[in-house]
């Protein structure tokens, strides 16, 4: 992402040029989840296959929004591992199919945007705020952002022997075009 792109977003942004509906591009986005195990000595990546989401610009800049993930759609390339993250161990993909993030509000940072709504994992929302970059036009919206998570405060608390980190980060990219 260049400067002059981020630049050229944050002003159409303030000026009011992104005002309308947004709908996720899935095919063009991605969301992974890495975290360590093993004593915080092994990575453990994944990416999740399944993406939506749609978002609403009004003329004074207000974002209001939702990204949605499947959570079954987990893939971390090993299939035992990916069967007992979606087991009721981790996500309870069964009771809890999506995870969503609804954006509450976009504001304006000195290097991006900060983020701010609540996040809905396993049937646990909890208020979530996070930097992020943002790149694009009045056509097309691109954001970038890592978002720390401590699995605990949803539920996730599965952890013999505590090998299992507690923090992991979800990394987003979102591609966003206008309906």
């Amino acid at each position: 992402m260049t400067a002059s792109g981020q630049l050229a977003a944050l002003a159409a942004l303030g000026e009011g040029r992104l005002a309308g509906s947004w709908t996720l591009d899935a095919a063009r986005s991605q969301v992974r989840l890495a975290s360590t195990k093993l004593w915080g000595l092994v990575p453990v990546k994944g990416v999740f296959g399944e993406v939506s989401g749609s978002g609403t610009v009004t003329e004074a800049g207000e974002v209001t929004g939702t990204l949605t993930v499947a959570a079954g759609s987990i893939d971390t390339k090993i299939k035992m591992r990916d069967h007992h993250v979606r087991s009721a161990h981790f996500l309870d993909v069964a009771n809890y199919p999506d995870i969503t993030f609804s954006v509450e509000t976009i504001s304006l940072a000195a290097d991006g945007v900060t983020v701010a709504g609540r996040l809905k994992v396993r049937g646990v929302t909890r208020p979530v705020s996070f930097g992020a970059a943002v790149s694009g036009d009045d056509g097309e919206v691109t954001l970038d952002a890592e978002v720390p998570v401590n699995r605990f405060d949803y539920g996730l608390t599965f952890n013999p022997l505590r090998h299992v980190a507690k923090m992991s980060v979800i990394t987003i990219h979102a591609v966003f075009t206008r309906q």
